[in-house]
């Protein structure tokens, strides 16, 4: 007797291959898979983990120097910024407090930070190059790879807290009308837009068009907005709870899984891209019966493996009968 669920399956993957609103999806979450994201994203996670808090002490310092002449502004500031941390937000803030300017504190916080970040961009990198299929020949050598992720790290890095602080400047005392949670919603998300897409070109070496990646760069924006929502949610009904029970741990876990979503969204963000822009669509749900572009994608996979100048990897399929 056979498997009951062998003709649901066959009549869904005909139609996901005929209907591009199922099978887009579709063959987005099987190339998420294929490239291993899930890993690579937690990879990013654990770096970006350990360089949190040296670049808030580093936004923090720089506060303290530009706005030292307004204690009120700087606070609203800072809270404004911290708000971009859902539930951990108010704890980061609480623990650093009220930082005064001080060259040794920007010192530290700046070597730490460049320490950190520059694993978490050398794991970004490494994840966009997977997603856009560069062979390992063809990306960054020891040296080039930390030289090229320690100037992608300035750049992106510069972006973002430059962009996080007018966000803040902007949305600074004038209350919490309704026109100012509209203002910081739309500096926010279009901030969102123009680091995610600065990100997905400038963390491969693969020849990817501007145009190729808008899409991506929207949803991951959207995306991120979600997410800073749910944390919101998250804090008004569970994390004073928790925090009672548990503590720093608690504080911990929460954080590990907020940075956890975030990159889990941006590598599924940027394999919508790939996706769209190599046409790997429709995927088929049985191993059997591949498409075209499963083909593509496996041939692609092989070809990723690629590790010398001389070596080449031909792929060939053949029919099991």
């Amino acid at each position: 007797m056979g498997n009951p669920l062998t003709g649901v399956i066959a009549k869904l993957d005909e139609y996901q291959r005929r209907h591009a609103w199922l099978g887009f999806p579709v063959a987005v979450v099987k190339k998420f898979g294929d490239d291993e994201a899930g890993k690579q994203a937690a990879l990013i996670s654990y770096y970006g983990f350990f360089s949190l808090f040296p670049l808030l002490l580093v936004m923090a310092t720089v506060l303290s120097f530009f706005l030292a002449g307004s204690s009120n502004l700087q606070d609203e500031v800072e809270h404004s910024v911290f708000s971009r941390f859902p539930v951990i937000g108010d704890d980061i803030q609480h623990q650093l407090g009220h930082i005064h300017g001080s060259g040794i504190a920007l010192a530290v916080g700046t070597v730490l930070a460049l320490w950190a970040g520059m694993a978490v961009v050398r794991a970004a990198q490494g994840a966009m190059d997977a997603v856009w299929r560069v062979p390992r020949k063809k990306r960054p050598n020891f040296v080039r790879s930390r030289l090229r992720a320690l100037l992608l790290l300035l750049i992106l890095g510069v972006g973002v807290i430059g962009a996080t602080v007018l966000t803040g400047l902007a949305t600074a005392g004038t209350g919490h009308s309704m026109a100012t949670k509209v203002i910081a919603l739309v500096i926010s998300t279009l901030v969102n837009f123009a680091v995610f897409l600065a990100a997905m070109k400038l963390l491969t070496v693969a020849d990817v068009s501007w145009r190729w990646l808008v899409p991506g760069a929207v949803l991951a924006a959207i995306s991120g907005l979600g997410l800073q929502a749910l944390g919101g949610y998250f804090i008004s009904h569970i994390s004073t709870k928790a925090t009672n029970t548990y503590g720093t741990l608690g504080v911990v876990i929460i954080m590990l899984t907020w940075i956890s979503l975030l990159a889990q969204v941006f590598l599924f963000a940027a394999e919508v891209n790939a996706v769209r822009a190599l046409r790997l669509w429709p995927r088929g749900l049985a191993v059997d019966a591949p498409t075209d572009a499963d083909l593509r994608a496996l041939r692609d996979l092989a070809e990723v493996e690629e590790r010398t100048p001389g070596e080449d990897v031909d792929v060939k399929f053949q029919r099991v009968s």
